[in-house]
């Protein structure tokens, strides 16, 4: 969402950044606000966690009478969290129009909850800003109207392009932790279906232990505060990993820039290898990012240990230069220019 709020901020909106405080933790949270110089949010409901009915629930109750209050003319709400559609639901319940950045994306796996979160909010929105064709094209499958779809590029192009240059002048990680560019794989696991299954997260440590094992370059996994839980309850060996606690933002954005192959769980992380030119393995056995697929940045392995190692050779080997597929970084202001247009009222 930085694009949008700086976006904002350029043509001096009246706007105001509602924060729900899903991710609670200084690394996941406030350091992101300090590290892209953006406006502290001027509401924090400070939720923290819960299972997925309480979140929604704690989230919705915080927000309604803030709507109330402010009483906004659209709100805007990015991808696929319990906040995005606490936030959804509780605007279309009190008649404010809902703006969806990054709608349309589909895994059509319907275990997962952010898939729920993503669908219920995008037949819930007014206006939904598609980052592709092929999410338009799941969004009039499903029945919505096109005039309420805009293809707008995805604002991940915007931050990786503006947040890399505030990156670059702030710091230099790879100095810090001693490691040369293009001679280290990051990781990254978080998502339920793979860290809360022993079997599942198993097999991901082993494979990594074999491609350390194979490529003899370090391995470096800044650990998710679910993840680590989980290792430590399954009791899990992690030999040949080089752990590290949660980065910021812009550390792990120089991370994943110079980093050779890139494995990962993460939605995010699979637009941002693409962007960035760093091939990635997806540790899932399906994505809402069939984009990164289709032009060869990205392979998807699952959890099985042989499969991730056959992955990494793969996807290295693979010499293939590919095109972004997600826009030219100008998401945040077509994204900013349509709501002016369609909803009346939002710049005053």
């Amino acid at each position: 969402m930085s694009p949008i709020i700086r976006e904002c901020e350029c043509q001096d909106l009246d706007y105001f950044i509602l924060h729900t405080g899903q991710h609670y933790s200084y690394e996941m949270d406030k350091i992101f606000f300090e590290d892209l110089d953006l406006p502290q949010p001027e509401f924090n409901l400070d939720v923290g966690s819960g299972s997925h009915a309480e979140q929604t629930g704690r989230i919705m109750m915080g927000i309604e009478p803030v709507f109330q209050n402010t009483k906004p003319d659209i709100i805007l709400v990015q991808g696929d969290t319990n906040t995005v559609l606490a936030s959804a639901l509780t605007a279309s319940k009190m008649n404010i129009k809902i703006g969806h950045v990054e709608a349309g994306l589909r895994s059509f796996d319907r275990t997962m909850p952010e898939e729920i979160n993503r669908i219920l909010t995008d037949h819930t929105s007014d206006l939904l800003f598609a980052p592709t064709m092929e999410s338009q094209k799941n969004l009039l499958k499903e029945g919505i109207a096109k005039k309420k779809i805009h293809i707008t590029g995805n604002t991940i192009v915007d931050a990786v392009n503006q947040n890399k240059k505030i990156a670059d002048n702030k710091g230099n990680i790879l100095k810090k932790m001693d490691l040369s560019s293009k001679e280290y794989f990051i990781v990254t696991a978080h998502r339920a279906e793979n860290v809360d299954s022993k079997d599942r997260l198993k097999g991901i440590i082993k494979g990594l232990q074999q491609i350390h094992a194979e490529f003899s370059i370090p391995i470096i996994f800044p650990v998710h505060p679910r993840t680590k839980k989980m290792m430590e309850k399954f009791q899990i060996a992690t030999d040949g990993i080089q752990w590290i606690d949660p980065l910021g933002y812009l550390d792990f954005l120089q991370l994943e820039a110079n980093a050779k192959l890139i494995l990962t769980d993460s939605g995010g992380l699979q637009e941002e290898s693409c962007i960035l030119g760093v091939p990635c393995v997806t540790l899932r056995d399906n994505t809402e990012r069939p984009e990164t697929i289709a032009v060869g940045s990205n392979i998807l392995v699952g959890s099985d240990s042989d499969n991730i190692v056959k992955g990494a050779h793969l996807i290295i080997n693979n010499k293939k230069k590919w095109k972004n597929p997600f826009g030219d970084g100008t998401a945040g202001k077509i994204i900013i220019n349509t709501c002016e247009e369609i909803v009346p009222n939002c710049t005053s």
